[in-house]
């Protein structure tokens, strides 16, 4: 029942096969058993059975009552700890936010529960979500569900140590492996620079990055503003299609959000490649892609121009500025955001009381990781008054001429671009925390972040398992406002790889 889609479970729900309380206490147990993945930070158990006892009254008398609900009515799911949940633990996995009470919910956390879907949990991640591994945060690493599945454990010769387990990618990779390890049938993450579709890759989830302003930020504790998505998890082209439609929309509380475009065609689950145009980005070709994720890539752009789809290379030539680019934004931005903890109004304070100043700098060194002070002190040099044409402009104007190389790519033909989510299947935690956290995010964002600089939709796409038996990922980068058809071609690919759901390999207790 838990590896259902959400389509067949929907039904099986109104069909009365199966309750709304069993599912939910049958995800409850799997978060109990699958805990040494260390993917929750809070789990709702109380909240998710109330809730759940709520659907199943509506589905037992056929009459929902209060809000309007739909097709996600009694379907348990999953938000990272960065979404603010009313009067339920909000953490951003740091010491500052360790005890923070949201007085409201996310615009994106109430759609679902006026849909009656069931929260069973606040999902980990990096520390404010600055990072690529789910490794930063103050509850500890995240690890990925398939460092236990079969196939890896076979071929890392069945061990068992600390040393083995593989990273989920981040900063999302508590909503990732939730969904992958079957303890959720959707999650929210966010995606700023590739914070979805990154662990998406690596867990064996789809991850998607709607358009930027087609779903409301409010209630996101904010990263970088310009960037921020709230990103979709799901293990199905077709649920994530379900839960756009529920999550888009014009919200009031966000000014940056716009109606749900009506002019171009939504998902379809009988869409025909034939005659698609599919772009190969020749810049995509990175150091470091490994001989593996290549092969992957062009298998897949054969098998869609064997299908009919015209498939040729293009250029997108200031590719080879946007990590740097990114990372000025990102850390100009980063210092604005966190100028808000100050140990006053809310977040951790300091027993310093020699002076509010000296309060305020041991609050922020207390709550906040190295990770974070590192990004505040980058923003704050790039903002200086001497610093800001040299750097914040100058990476402004590099951010439109990538967007402007996606608009020329776009409006030559092609319909949607093929390319790497990562550089390679997942890296051990061993070796992944022996380069710095800067070093390691530049690295794992490099297919990514340019697809936020330029505010187009993305999704990842698992393809394959590696000769290490863990999850291969593609990217699909589309034009704005195209995410339906984006997962429509996502969807094509999905039925003809044939990529195998973790419920085929055992999961066991650590």
């Amino acid at each position: 029942m838990l590896s259902l889609t959400i389509k067949e479970v929907s039904l099986a729900l109104r069909e009365g096969k199966i309750s709304p309380i069993e599912l939910c206490r049958k995800c409850l147990k799997r978060i109990k058993k699958t805990q040494h993945l260390n993917a929750y930070i809070t789990v709702t158990e109380e909240l998710a059975l109330k809730q759940a006892e709520e659907a199943e009254s509506r589905l037992l008398q056929g009459v929902y009552q209060g809000s309007p609900k739909g097709i996600l009515d009694g379907i348990p799911f999953a938000v990272k700890d960065n979404f603010c949940t009313e009067n339920i633990r909000t953490t951003c996995a740091s010491r500052m936010l360790k005890d923070y009470l949201p007085p409201y919910n996310a615009t994106v956390v109430q759609k679902l529960l006026d849909q009656g879907a069931v929260l069973v949990g606040k999902t980990n991640m990096d520390e404010f979500a600055m990072g690529s591994g789910s490794t930063d945060g103050v509850f500890g690493p995240v690890r990925n569900p398939w460092s236990y599945a079969a196939p890896y454990r076979e071929q890392s010769g069945g061990a068992d140590d600390d040393c083995d387990w593989v990273i989920t990618g981040g900063s999302s990779g508590g909503s990732c492996a939730a969904v992958t390890s079957l303890t959720s049938f959707l999650a929210l993450g966010s995606d700023t620079g590739g914070s979805t579709r990154n662990p998406g890759a690596l867990c064996g989830a789809v991850a998607l990055k709607p358009t930027y302003g087609l779903l409301s930020r409010h209630g996101l504790i904010p990263l970088v503003n310009s960037m921020d998505v709230p990103g979709i998890v799901t293990r199905s082209t077709s649920d994530a299609a379900i839960v756009l439609e529920v999550l888009q929309g014009r919200d009031l509380k966000d000014s940056t959000t716009v109606q749900s475009p009506t002019s171009h065609a939504g998902f379809s689950e009988d869409f025909d490649v034939h005659n698609l145009c599919v772009g190969i980005p020749k810049e995509y070709h990175a150091p470091g892609l490994s001989q593996e994720t290549l092969a992957h890539w062009s298998r897949l752009a054969d098998l869609l121009e064997g299908a009919g789809a015209r498939v040729r290379e293009v250029s997108l030539p200031h590719t080879q500025h946007s990590i740097v680019c990114y990372h000025v934004l990102c850390c100009a931005e980063v210092a604005s955001n966190m100028a808000r903890f100050d140990g006053l109004e809310y977040g951790h304070r300091s027993t310093e009381d020699s002076s509010t100043d000296a309060m305020y700098a041991a609050s922020r060194h207390e709550g906040f990781n190295a990770v974070v002070r590192g990004r505040i002190l980058s923003g704050n040099f790039f903002l200086l008054q001497q610093n800001y044409e040299r750097y914040f402009l100058k990476a402004q104007q590099v951010r439109r001429l990538i967007a402007e190389d996606f608009e020329h790519v776009f409006s030559a033909g092609v319909d949607v671009l093929l390319t790497p989510s990562t550089l390679s299947d997942a890296a051990s935690y061993s070796n992944f925390i022996l380069e710095d956290n800067r070093t390691r995010s530049t690295q794992e964002d490099v297919f990514t972040q340019s697809a936020n600089l330029a505010g187009l939709p993305a999704v990842s796409v698992p393809t394959a398992l590696s000769s290490r038996g863990l999850p291969i990922g593609l990217q699909l980068i589309g034009p704005a406002f195209q995410d339906g058809m984006l997962l429509s071609v996502a969807h094509w690919i999905e039925q003809r790889v044939g990529f195998p759901s973790i419920s085929n390999y055992e999961v066991p207790n650590k």
